[in-house]
């Protein structure tokens, strides 16, 4: 899949989200986000995650359910590269609920506060979502980018 442009300077506002915290872990916190991220999407993605725990504050926005502590979504930045988005992932119970929507979002933000203009979603997926929420941008000629390395 290609990777995304994303404009930082004319973000929609976060809005909040009934039932739901959404901010950023302390760096103590870290092992029961990293468990998360683990247990319900890849090793992989944990191991990008725990990258952004290596800065403070965290380079790691979460949602979790008010109620139930729940967690249920996660989203990233300057893990794989500087200036990219991800790993990014909402647990199976919470999709269809804003849940991505509200983790990205707050995401960009910070990746805005943090002095970037753009931000690179890569290896994007499903890009209308992208589109839609963020007015992200197909670069053209960008799959594999980043990750056509062959490690496995």
């Amino acid at each position: 899949m290609p990777d995304l442009l994303v404009p930082l300077y004319d973000l929609p506002v976060a809005r909040e989200q009934e039932g739901l915290w959404v901010g950023k872990p302390l760096p103590h916190q870290s092992p029961s986000v990293l468990s998360f991220i683990g247990d319900n999407f890849s090793v992989a993605w944990k191991a990008e995650a725990s990258v952004s725990f290596g800065s403070l504050p965290p380079k790691i926005t979460v949602a979790v359910e008010r109620e139930s502590g729940r967690f249920a979504g996660f989203c990233c930045w300057d893990c794989t590269a500087k200036g990219f988005l991800g790993p990014i992932g909402v647990h199976d119970n919470f999709r269809g609920k804003g849940v991505g929507q509200a983790v990205v979002i707050a995401a960009l933000h910070s990746m805005r506060e943090a002095g970037y203009g753009y931000a690179v979603i890569g290896d994007a997926g499903p890009i209308e979502f992208f589109q839609r929420i963020c007015d992200a941008r197909i670069i053209e000629g960008s799959s594999p980018g980043i990750y056509g390395n062959p490690l496995p």
